[in-house]
Formats: C-alpha cells, structure tokens, sequence
C-alpha cells in the first residue's frame, strides 16, 4: 500500500488539495489495498484555505518520516509560509518516493532546494518569479507538468488533476486511470506535454463583437469552411482587414486559431468516442485522414491512432 500524503497549511489553494485527492480516492475505490491517503500540518491543526473553507488534517507532518507520495499544493500561503514547513520539506522530501507538487508548491520544494538542478514548472503566472527567485532550477512555463526523476510539477488548479491522473496510470495502468477520469468527469485527460492554455484560451478573446462572433463560430463548427476569407465575410470585414484584428485582438493568426481548435476537437472525438479517423478528420475539418495525421504529429509528435489508443478508455468506472 502506497502512502499519499498532502500538506495542509493555511491560504492553500483548495482544489489543488482536493483534485488530486479525488483521483487517488477513486483509483482506491477502484483497486482496494493500493492507496493510504492522509492529510497532515505542521503542528496538526486545522488551516483555512484562501477561499475560506477550513480544513481539518488527519495528522501533523511531525508524526511521518517517508511516505511514498509526498504531494505539496500550491496557494496564496506559498508567499508567507511558515519557514518550519520548509525546513520540514528540506528534511523529509529527499526520503519520499515520489515528490509531487501542485501550482505554486513548486515554490516550496525550490525554496527547500529540492528543484535544484532539476526541470520543473508551476502556474503560468508564477513562472518568471520561480525562474527568478531560483536560477538553480530550469524553469519549462509550456507544458502542464513536468517528471523530472522521481519528482513532478504541475501548473494550476486542473493540472493537478491531470498529474495525479498520470501518477495512478504509473501505479494501476491505463485503465484505471481513465475510468476514474471518466468518473470525475474530467473532460480530457491530458498529456503533460500540453500547453498550460487550450487553443481558446491561449488566444485573447476580441473586443470587438464581430471577431468574437467569429472566434465562437470556429469553435462550433471546425468543419465548415474557415479560410480568411469565409471568416472575413462572416466578419462583414476584408479578408486584409480581418486577418489584421483578429491577430491584433486576440493575439494570433486566424490560420493558427482554427488548426488550434480543430487539433482540439479532434483529440476529444478520439478519447471520447468510437467514431472512426476517416470520420473524425470530416468532423474536424481536416477531410482526409492524412491531412490530420500530418497536423497531429506537427503538434504532438504521435499519430492519430496512436493517441486513441494511449488515450481512449477501455472500462468503465
């Protein structure tokens, strides 16, 4: 039986305690004698997390000594934390088997030299600070986590889900990993080299209503026509006079907005149905199965039917 353990501490971001912990709770439900799942503090005590809701730990870090999985969440209390967690991290996070943090926990690993040497990354927003703050450690923004060893990080909130999804795919296999996805409702399990952002939000949504509409209407429908000049008339815009807002706006061209969104759609269509290539690239826009092959391994590196077959679940929870 593998112990996981999660820090508690004040102004702990709480999703980031309890996504991961609803995975490794339904791959238990799952498999029965695999997971021992504890919450401890410093001294114990209950903590508050930053959105308000208290939570109240089954131990106090003191009573532990080598844990199996050690999983750190991140938070607004990473900013002011208590020097003795860090001490207790510098202490005992070399002796778990896993180390595994979430968002911001990657400060706290850092600060206790943990990260040292080591690739790793953290919520988007924190990375320039962590790159800063610690030259020693190679600092990856992009992706959603990162293994390094027996030690992994993970960007914010939702990118715990996907890290602790891994995590039990690694113990328990793919299956298992996927039924309790499924389970959660967790709308695709994601690959740790993913970009933190999806190709809608990676893009700035436009000011203006037109483009937006137009941002909508890919979205809907990656299968119709999408080259600039149909996205222009829908626009009520010249194909020059839109290509230029939309990029202005939103931050990207409207070629690589569309290949975003149809890489996009077509991924979910491949884990979450049984539909075939042939019609999965119609749907997606892409009309041949080759065409989408060429623009999965542009963007990923593995073949349709390759993702399919790492990604797409076999049970059922």
């Amino acid at each position: 039986m593998r112990t996981v353990l999660v820090v508690l501490f004040d102004d702990v971001q709480s999703l980031d305690v309890t996504g991961p912990l609803e995975v490794f709770a339904g791959a238990e439900a799952l498999s029965g004698g695999t997971y021992r799942i504890r919450t401890a503090s410093l001294d114990g005590a209950s903590v508050r997390t930053s959105s308000g809701l208290a939570l109240v730990p089954d131990h106090a870090l003191t009573e532990f000594r080598a844990v199996h999985t050690l999983l750190v969440p991140g938070g607004q209390g990473t900013r002011r934390c208590d020097p003795r967690l860090v001490d207790w991290l510098r202490a005992h996070g070399p002796r778990a088997e896993r180390l595994v943090s979430v968002c911001t926990g990657a400060v706290l690993l850092a600060e206790a030299g943990l990260l040292d040497g080591r690739r790793a990354t953290t919520h988007w927003a924190y990375c320039d600070q962590l790159a800063r703050d610690h030259p020693a450690v190679e600092v990856d923004a992009d992706p959603i986590y990162v293994r390094d060893g027996h030690i992994a990080t993970s960007a914010g909130v939702t990118a715990g889900i996907d890290l602790a999804l891994a995590l039990v795919e690694e113990d328990l296999g793919r299956d298992v990993a996927l039924s309790v996805a499924r389970h959660l409702v967790v709308f695709l399990r994601r690959p740790g080299n993913q970009a933190q952002f999806s190709a809608q939000l990676a893009a700035q949504t436009a000011q203006r209503a037109p483009l937006r509409d137009v941002q909508q209407w890919i979205t809907e429908h990656p299968d119709d026509d999408l080259t600039v000049e149909s996205l222009a008339a829908r626009a009520r815009l010249s194909p020059r006079h839109f290509a230029r807002a939309f990029q202005a706006e939103t931050g990207t061209t409207p070629g690589r907005y569309v290949d975003g969104v149809r890489l996009e759609h077509a991924r979910r269509l491949l884990e979450d149905t049984a539909d075939g290539i042939e019609e999965i690239s119609r749907a997606c826009g892409y009309g041949t199965p080759e065409a989408m092959r060429r623009a999965f391994v542009r963007a990923l590196g593995t073949a349709p039917a390759e993702y399919r077959r790492r990604f797409h679940p076999t049970v059922t929870y």
